[in-house]
């Protein structure tokens, strides 16, 4: 072998005859052709390629020792010679091994990135954009290496999103789409790559993608679709990268995203559906949406699924219409729009975590909206199915659901109208049992609203607060030594709220409440204490 130093030649020579891979005997042959290629000895990367011994190589990266991490350096420092670039398409079995050594054990790749093969990766990319085999062994060396961190911020200094856009555009197929695909999903758990993927146009690139896949039936194009569309949605949570893909609602990925909601493909449905959750993380981008009429075609995908449908699009559809619903003025136009109305029709469905949401979503609707809660607080049919779900057996959320609901209708509505149709619906009881909830914030939520009830119509709240001996059920709540401070405080709210009564003073008086009171005069919460001793004074009161 001419125009190498003589070290290289038998270097050549020794692993040219070799039989084995056996590391002792090949590694210091190895290391002298790489220091070769490092050091820009002329011919070098040429001498090594006619000298027969790829096989050899290709062998050594699939191999589980340390070779491979040798050979693969190797592999990228010959890709670099520009000469050397044409004699590798002959040679599919070392450009198509597996990764350089992507199977090994994490140091050895660690140590592949720690010597500086991610740049030299990307590089013979941008360098041979065309040479398929040499770009193929480079994409499996980066997918195998895209999970590391090391390897995400390496990337992230070499301008890889434009490398892999313009592979995804040229992929000649289902699998070379499906390795750039993977690599984009590791890379895009990096903030900073996912920044710089929206920057590429790499949402843009996906997008186009699926266009053109859509609408056949080839199971290999229908699972790039689904990886695809996976892939947008993750970037989504990038705050930043969301909002570049959005556009204010003129951005094409927000675009193709309303187009997804209508396709027939429940993937693309399902994606367009978290698309639109994730871009509804803002108000700005709400009222927009609902400018641009998003909330219709969410409606009539989840009227489509209601039965016997698809359970993760109806979650991810009611998703995107509760923070559709966030704001206030959202709130107003999606009453005005009979959004609720719609909403409704989705009552039918038997499938707990479609409840959940759905009752969710509506409580979203009525948080600080009055008219919502009147309008929704007196339909006799929604209060039936909300008492159904009050008493679901087998899921504590929906139950949980269903009376933060109830409680929210009184709270927010704070109408004669909806304590008399709650009552009527016997939904008393279920606020009273909610206020022994485990979970401050609903204990908080229930005491407030029988406040509010028993102020606004006493008598028909009566009877059921006999019958769960509510009066006892206060008085322990005060009691309680671990008891939350803003539940104690609730409780009160709703033992001053009894006291306006004369009748209800006196049971007030015969179980003792002054005494429970008396203790609390001295609480750490100088505002428990305060309130605790006006109350003592209402008691005492018996005029």
């Amino acid at each position: 072998v001419a125009d190498v130093p003589q070290q290289g030649s038998e270097a050549l020579k020794a692993i040219s005859v070799s039989t084995e891979l056996i590391v002792e005997e090949l590694k210091p042959h190895l290391d002298t052709l790489l220091a070769s290629l490092l050091e820009k000895k002329k011919d070098a990367a040429i001498a090594i390629v006619s000298s027969g011994i790829l096989p050899t190589l290709a062998q050594a990266l699939r191999s589980k020792n340390s070779l491979s991490c040798q050979v693969a350096l190797m592999v990228a420092e010959m890709a670099r010679e520009g000469r050397v670039g044409s004699r590798y398409t002959s040679y599919q079995l070392l450009l198509q091994s597996h990764s350089l050594s992507l199977s090994d054990p994490a140091y050895q790749q660690d140590l592949l990135v720690q010597s500086g093969v991610i740049p030299r990766l990307v590089s013979i990319m941008k360098t041979y954009p065309g040479n398929d085999p040499l770009v193929n062994v480079c994409l499996l060396a980066l997918c195998n290496l895209a999970d590391m961190d090391s390897a995400r911020e390496a990337l992230a200094d070499v301008d890889v999103a434009d490398v892999l856009t313009f592979q995804l555009k040229r992929a000649p197929d289902a699998e070379r789409r499906h390795v750039i695909l993977e690599i984009l999903g590791a890379l895009g758990e990096s903030d900073t790559l996912k920044l710089q993927f929206a920057e590429s146009g790499v949402p843009e690139a996906l997008s186009e993608m699926i266009r053109g896949l859509q609408g056949g039936c080839d199971p290999h194009d229908l699972c790039s679709i689904k990886i695809a569309s996976n892939l947008i949605v993750s970037l989504l949570l990038g705050d930043e990268s969301m909002q570049k893909c959005f556009g204010e609602g003129s951005g094409l990925v927000y675009q193709d995203v309303l187009s997804w909601l209508q396709s027939t493909n429940t993937q693309l449905q399902l994606s367009g559906a978290l698309a639109i959750a994730n871009f509804a993380r803002n108000d700005s981008n709400c009222v927009k949406m609902l400018d641009l009429g998003v909330v219709p075609h969410i409606l009539t995908l989840l009227e489509q699924h209601v039965d016997e449908g698809d359970v993760s699009v109806q979650h991810a559809g009611l998703s995107a219409l509760r923070n559709l619903a966030i704001p206030a003025t959202n709130k107003v136009r999606m009453l005005e729009d009979g959004v609720t109305e719609r909403i409704k029709g989705l009552l039918r469905s038997d499938m707990p975590p479609v409840q959940f949401k759905l009752l969710g979503t509506l409580r979203m609707m009525v948080d600080g909206h009055e008219e919502a809660a009147l309008v929704l607080g007196r339909d006799a049919v929604l209060l039936a199915r909300i008492m159904e779900w009050c008493e679901a057996k087998d899921h504590a959320g929906v139950r949980g659901e269903a009376s933060r609901l109830l409680a929210a209708l009184i709270r927010h509505s704070r109408s004669t109208e909806v304590v008399h149709a709650v009552a009527k619906a016997d939904g008393v009881r279920h606020l009273i049992s909610m206020a022994t909830s485990e979970h401050v914030i609903m204990q908080n939520e229930a005491l407030v609203a029988l406040a509010i009830a028993s102020a606004i119509d006493l008598e028909c709240v009566k009877g059921p607060f006999g019958e769960a001996e509510l009066l006892s059920m206060l008085k322990k709540m005060l009691e309680d030594p671990v008891g939350a401070v803003e539940v104690k405080f609730s409780a009160l709210g709703l033992v001053c709220s009894l006291a306006n009564s004369s009748v209800m003073k006196e049971e007030l008086n015969s179980v003792n409440m002054k005494q429970s009171l008396s203790k609390l005069t001295d609480h750490s919460s100088s505002k428990l204490a305060s309130q605790a001793s006006s109350l003592l004074a209402i008691l005492g009161d018996t005029s």
